[in-house]
């Protein structure tokens, strides 16, 4: 009976969008098929949200007071194998593929006859690839019978990667909708706050690859030409924060420019509510989360092209703008437009509100319906 074997999802750490996923594949498979979540550490050794727990699934952790670095790759990979035969999970869903503790997990799991999937999100245009490094990452993916990714570019690079088209589902990159509109506990835009109150907002880690340094310039040149400029918002911390702050000093930007530091998702979500723009303009960006928060706001974006987040969500001229990283003037001429043409702003507003249905967890939810073999029921 299927209802004895279970799903399980194994990610490093459970951040709140993990969480979301894995209620909705709970939610959708409720009655036919337990799920389980595993969490091999409580703290993220790259993010600093707090680790979650759903309502519809039973996370376990599997080393609750170490850091992922200080764990062996035998050690962890046991770990994971072991949790998976006593949950008797028959359908399993990896994350970072790369790691060598994964592989050796997914290769034990699959000679013990388990299904074995790759979750991921990179794509081929993330970075320069060289032959070598590809040959073997194909190689770390021979364990898996299938994958979920995000996009088009994604999912093209699972597929060059030696994984079956037809194996691969998406999305991957989804989160609740729902949940981000009552955390935020304001309406979406056009509607909420008035558009003349609104500010743009960045949220990113203040790493290289997320160009902030670029937006910082834009912001000023869109100051500069701007008859009644809106302020910017940060929400992130690493190591760039000072040298971020020196420069906005430089610009004379600062007194425009709040510092907010790292938030966790509730904070992120009142603060899109105010928003009237999301920047992102990263030089290297998989997918950009904050996209799907932002559109449950209702706000429009302005993001790179880069950004995987951009295949099925935003579309230049619709509901935002895609433009070029290393295009400050390009992203401070965006920005103009978005501030000082309500008519195109609202348009832009209620298409991006129309748009956050897509990366939905429930999306999450069908992909994986999918790629096990079981379909949602009519009328779910």
């Amino acid at each position: 009976m299927s209802s004895l074997h279970s799903i399980a999802f194994v990610w490093d750490n459970f951040g709140p969008m993990h969480v979301d996923r894995v209620d909705a594949v709970a939610a959708h498979f409720a009655g036919k098929r337990k799920v389980v979540g595993i969490e091999i550490c409580s703290e993220s050794d790259v993010y600093e949200w707090l680790s979650e727990t759903g309502s519809k699934f039973r996370k376990i952790t599997l080393f609750p007071q170490k850091q992922l670095g200080t764990i062996g790759t035998v050690e962890r990979a046991r770990k994971i194998v072991s949790a998976c035969i006593k949950e008797k999970s028959t359908d399993i869903f990896l994350c970072h593929y790369d790691h060598p503790a994964t592989f050796l997990a997914a290769v034990c799991l699959r000679a013990l006859g388990r299904r074995v999937y790759a979750m991921g999100c990179s794509k081929f245009d993330d970075y320069q690839r060289t032959l070598w490094r590809e040959v073997a990452k194909s190689f770390f993916y021979l364990p898996y019978g299938g994958g979920i990714s995000s996009g088009k570019r994604a999912r093209d690079y699972m597929r060059f990667l030696g994984i079956p088209e037809r194996k691969i589902s998406t999305e991957y990159n989804t989160l609740s909708i729902d949940r981000i509109r009552k955390l935020s506990g304001l309406e979406p835009a056009p509607g909420g706050i008035p558009f003349d109150q609104r500010h743009f907002t960045l949220v990113a880690r203040f790493v290289p690859k997320k160009n902030i340094a670029t937006a910082l310039e834009a912001y000023a040149l869109y100051r500069g030409t701007s008859e009644f400029p809106r302020d910017l918002h940060l929400c992130g911390s690493g190591p760039l924060e000072n040298e971020l702050k020196a420069q906005a000093e430089r610009l004379q930007i600062s007194p425009y420019v709040t510092f907010h530091g790292f938030l966790q998702t509730d904070g992120v979500a009142k603060l899109l509510g105010s928003t009237l723009a999301l920047l992102l303009p990263s030089i290297e960006e998989q997918f950009g989360n904050v996209v799907i928060e932002a559109q449950a706001m209702g706000v429009p974006v302005i993001l790179s092209d880069n950004c995987g987040a951009r295949d099925n969500l935003v579309r230049s001229g619709v509901n935002g703008f895609v433009v070029e990283p290393d295009n400050p003037i390009g992203i401070a001429y965006f920005m103009g437009q978005v501030a000082n043409n309500e008519p195109l702003y609202r348009r832009f507003a209620t298409a991006a509100t129309s748009t956050a249905a897509l990366a939905d967890s429930d999306q999450f939810a069908a992909g994986i319906a999918a790629i096990t073999n079981c379909p949602p029921e009519s009328g779910k």
